[in-house]
């Protein structure tokens, strides 16, 4: 297929762009550069790889990678909550705006598959202690960042009579793990750094839930949707990661230990959180066959060699961080 991948010089897109391109698909990066590009200098050459400059709020750089486009991977976003709370004009102007602009120039291009990144955190808080969040579960979003997400689900889902139109949302679990464009303000990753590097790490709400995914699998489970029948995936939504990958954050600490026994760390009690919760990913196990290749305890593991290998000199770069 020919696909253009929106934020492919990002965290996850950096990671998926190269396992598309192995996959014998062409592949086309719109990218506003906005934490550099660097991470694209693996797959420069590739004669399947072409590079567009360009923010999605400019309406012509869409049109021109939307153009002989038969499907699109959504990844572009102002992301995180932090983020979106630092400048909530620009994540409005990005995450909505921008992606309501690129699905209608998608459509008017004739694209039939458009894959959304979207986020778990769009489920809040859960119900009980004891339950589990699906596809079908109320989504209660408590942050702008979560909140342009469902209102471009809800977008991207509603049925405009073309029979060909392609929809699937992804709702990831907070990646983690190594990637071309490195990111040290996840929480796996940046657990990992502050014990090995800082020796102290002060946590907030050490008994509040999140499901976790690595970064490579993220890519997997995108590559997986674009080769999957189009019956399998049109208008479905999918939760990506692992069930048994929901973690507490005091669960994270001690898989952390081993690499760093001398870390001090600081629990800070927090009796409320408005995002808690687990997530159940049995859907697209039972539909798409998907099983993720790296645990947390994996990626702890990876995280830490690459710390501890000076590859990286300074860690509080702001190349590091959204």
């Amino acid at each position: 297929m020919n696909i253009l991948v929106t934020g492919g010089a990002g965290y996850i897109g950096s990671t998926l762009v190269p396992l598309l391109l192995a996959g014998g698909h062409r592949v086309r990066v719109l990218d506003s550069l906005l934490h550099g590009g660097e991470s694209l200098l693996g797959v420069w050459a590739h004669p399947a790889f072409e590079f567009i400059y360009g923010d999605i709020c400019d309406r012509t750089k869409l049109a021109a990678a939307v153009a002989g486009m038969e499907a699109v991977v959504h990844l572009a976003a102002i992301v995180g909550d932090p983020a979106c709370s630092h400048q909530p004009d620009l994540a409005r102007a990005v995450n909505l705006h921008g992606s309501l602009a690129l699905i209608e120039e998608s459509r008017r291009a004739g694209v039939t598959r458009f894959l959304f990144a979207s986020t778990c955190s769009n489920y809040g808080k859960m119900s009980g202690v004891d339950a589990y969040v699906d596809e079908n579960s109320e989504l209660r979003p408590v942050s702008l960042y979560a909140e342009t997400k469902v209102a471009v689900e809800r977008a991207l889902l509603k049925s405009d009579g073309n029979e060909e139109w392609c929809p699937t949302p992804m709702r990831f679990a907070t990646v983690f793990g190594v990637s071309p464009r490195m990111r040290f303000d996840l929480t796996v990753n940046e657990f990992t750094m502050e014990m090995l590097t800082r020796k102290r790490l002060m946590v907030f709400g050490e008994q509040f839930w999140r499901p976790y995914v690595h970064v490579r699998d993220v890519a997997r489970a995108i590559h997986l949707v674009l080769d999957s029948p189009e019956a399998k995936v049109k208008g479905a939504v999918f939760n990506v990661g692992a069930t048994d990958q929901n973690l507490q954050k005091q669960q994270l600490v001690e898989m952390i230990r081993p690499y760093a026994p001398d870390a001090v760390v600081e629990f800070v009690h927090k009796e409320e959180d408005p995002r808690d919760y687990r997530v159940s990913f049995a859907r697209i196990n039972e539909l798409l066959d998907f099983e993720i290749t790296r645990t947390v305890e994996q990626g702890i593991g990876e995280v830490a060699h690459l710390v501890r290998s000076g590859v990286i000199e300074n860690f509080a770069d702001e190349r590091y961080r959204n």
